[in-house]
């Protein structure tokens, strides 16, 4: 994603003395008139407006403020001089940057009373505008701590499915590969092969335009969604984020967005000629001469994949049992009356037979 800058808005900063709040570049409390902390949090007001006045621009882009190494005072970023004492500011420290503040938020200003006369005052200003009371920010009382025996019940009821689940799955593997042995005497024998046949023939495709194959016959095409990159291209749709605004250390934020651009392509219908299975040829017995059909095909078909099946029956002193094979070695042995030794799974099935000794 690429970030666009929307502009600066002014931060704001609690005074830890008295609760006043007050403009984020300002470094003294204008109301008890204690320097600004170096600890100091800046946050958003509660109204926000892009700044638009020229100079105040100029000093929001210069970026974090330099602490004198000497009295702790806050300068500007292009400051040489402290303000404060005079001192070198070389070997000052440098505000960090980058922290997202929060969302960038505009729209009427709220208003809030005075704790002491009551006169509604705009939730930016720091002072009442009636009797001149600082408007002191009170610290909301932490919310009461969400009880964990919920969220602990959940967890232990998906764990014991999770191991119901799991236990199911392993009885099952355990019935299939789990097998008796029983003896049974061959009682009939089958076998079935086939062949596919392919026909050369247009079929309808789908694709992006710039993938359609040399041969291919375009019905249609239409814009479809294909990418998201984060530079702009023709055509582009740009998708941005809310805007937030990002702390530049000197009591301004950026109002920044992160944006992106949908790309679309053309993705078209076309006709393109390719080999496709439209008939399959089967030839069956039940003897020990298995063969394969001799189908006739036409200038635009061709012989397709092949599949074989054998089938032996079996018969034992209480049941009869199919087992079915793509070994044409094994079933030739099946002989109609020679005895095998049957491995019987729990569900029934045969997995696999050896001839009896």
């Amino acid at each position: 994603m690429s970030r666009e800058s929307l502009g600066y808005v002014e931060l704001e900063w609690n005074c830890p003395k008295c609760g006043v709040k007050n403009p984020g570049p300002q470094k003294i409390c204008q109301s008890c008139g204690a320097p600004q902390p170096a600890d100091v949090v800046f946050h958003q007001a509660e109204h926000q407006e892009l700044i638009q006045d020229q100079s105040e621009l100029q000093q929001a882009k210069k970026g974090p403020d330099i602490q004198c190494a000497f009295c702790g005072a806050f300068n500007p970023a292009d400051a040489a001089i402290c303000s404060q004492c005079s001192a070198d500011l070389k070997g000052g420290a440098v505000r960090q940057t980058g922290a997202v503040i929060g969302a960038f938020k505009s729209g009427p200003e709220a208003m809030v009373p005075c704790r002491h006369c009551g006169t509604l005052n705009p939730a930016s200003a720091s002072t009442c505008k009636q009797c001149g009371a600082g408007l002191a920010v009170e610290k909301p009382a932490p919310p009461p701590a969400a009880s964990s025996k919920m969220p602990i019940l959940y967890l232990i009821i998906i764990g014991v499915l999770l191991l119901l689940c799991i236990l199911g799955g392993i009885i099952f593997l355990v019935l299939t590969f789990r097998t008796t042995s029983n003896q049974g005497t061959v009682s009939a024998v089958r076998w079935q092969r086939s062949i596919d046949i392919e026909t050369f023939k247009p079929v309808s495709r789908e694709g992006w335009e710039s993938e359609l194959p040399a041969a291919a016959t375009v019905t249609s095409c239409a814009p479809r969604y294909h990418h998201t990159q984060k530079d702009p291209a023709p055509g582009a749709e740009k998708v941005c984020g809310t805007p937030y605004n990002v702390d530049k250390g000197s009591g301004y934020a950026e109002v920044v967005q992160d944006c992106e651009y949908r790309v679309s392509q053309d993705y078209c219908s076309f006709a393109i000629k390719e080999w496709v299975k439209t008939d399959t040829v089967t030839l069956s017995g039940a003897d020990f001469s298995p063969a394969w059909p001799e189908p006739q095909v036409a200038s635009d078909q061709r012989l397709g994949s092949r599949s074989e099946t054998y089938t032996c029956a079996f018969q034992t002193e209480k049941d009869s049992y199919d087992y079915t094979t793509s070994q044409e070695e094994l079933y030739l042995k099946c002989q109609v009356g020679s005895r095998w030794v049957l491995n019987i799974n729990t569900f029934g099935q045969v997995m696999s037979i050896e001839p009896a000794k």
